[in-house]
């Protein structure tokens, strides 16, 4: 596996005062709160309408005018190194998403482990996430699924890990702005059968604002999750962050006898990995 230096991941909470993200080093051991992510079942989308890009704000208004991309952050990305094609964008998602080993000791595959990058997940009217073909305007979107097994009376903790290249940094803005407006429209949502997701909160910020110090976008979210064979409510979590054409979400769910603590250690190395690689991967050479 190639290396993937480490990253400092910090991000703010939420208006409410609910605390979502905190600030650590991506290799601290998980004893400060982290950046979070949705799940295979939600990246963002674009839209066919023009929408406004992301900034600072939280769920109950609209989002503001998008700050230019790249204000700020020290992140140059070099435009002979962007994706052009489907086959690039997979090659790219697939060397950014992260695998069992980014989120920690412990954490496996599930299965399945991967999604078919030929489609993406889609909130559909009724709130429940449904997976379709990709638009135009995306080149790939990848899902992998980690977690920590069950042991000891406790139960697993799930996280995910979404990579999605667009073909354009407008095209990415747009995923992030409708991303936004999601849990505001279906406060709560059904994952897929069997399990929930409720009362949810989001936020988004612009490189700069509320902690954002490692990407261009960045949405959090959180809320309650249940399930058919775990029960509930359980601690769920989740971020999304954009850099040039690509964004990068984790989200986890906790489980009998797991706290938001353990969950947020997970995701705060997993997203910090990701960004990482993004980096890597795409930057000029200085």
């Amino acid at each position: 596996m190639a290396y993937r230096r480490p990253v400092r991941l910090c991000c703010g909470a939420l208006a409410t005062g609910l605390v979502l993200a905190g600030c650590s080093s991506a290799g601290d051991g998980g004893n400060a709160r982290p950046a979070a992510s949705k799940d295979a079942t939600a990246s963002s989308r674009t839209s066919a309408t023009p929408a406004p890009a992301v900034s600072s704000g939280t769920s109950a208004g609209s989002t503001p005018a998008p700050t230019p991309s790249g204000t700020g952050l020290d992140f140059h990305p070099d435009p002979g190194r962007s994706p052009k094609t489907r086959a690039e964008g997979l090659r790219l998602a697939r060397a950014i998403a992260a695998a069992p080993v980014d989120w920690g000791p412990g954490y496996v595959k599930r299965n399945p482990y991967e999604s078919d990058p030929g489609y993406w997940p889609v909130l559909d009217a009724n709130c429940v996430w449904q997976r379709e073909p990709l638009p135009a305007t995306v080149l790939a979107s990848l899902t992998r699924y980690s977690e920590l097994p069950a042991g000891n009376g406790k139960g697993p903790i799930r996280v995910a890990a979404v990579v999605t290249v667009h073909r354009t940094v407008r095209d990415a803005e747009w995923e992030m702005a409708g991303t936004l407006e999601e849990a505001l429209r279906c406060p709560d949502q059904q994952l897929r059968q069997g399990e929930r997701i409720t009362g949810l909160l989001s936020q988004g910020s612009a490189f700069g604002q509320l902690g954002n110090t490692n990407a261009e976008d960045t949405l959090t979210e959180g809320g309650q999750y249940f399930s058919d064979q775990l029960g509930g409510p359980y601690y769920y979590y989740w971020m999304q962050s954009r850099m040039a054409q690509v964004t990068v979400a984790v989200v986890g769910r906790g489980a009998k006898g797991r706290s938001g603590d353990e969950v947020d250690a997970a995701l705060q190395q997993g997203a910090g990995q990701m960004l990482s690689q993004v980096e890597s991967e795409l930057e000029a050479a200085r």
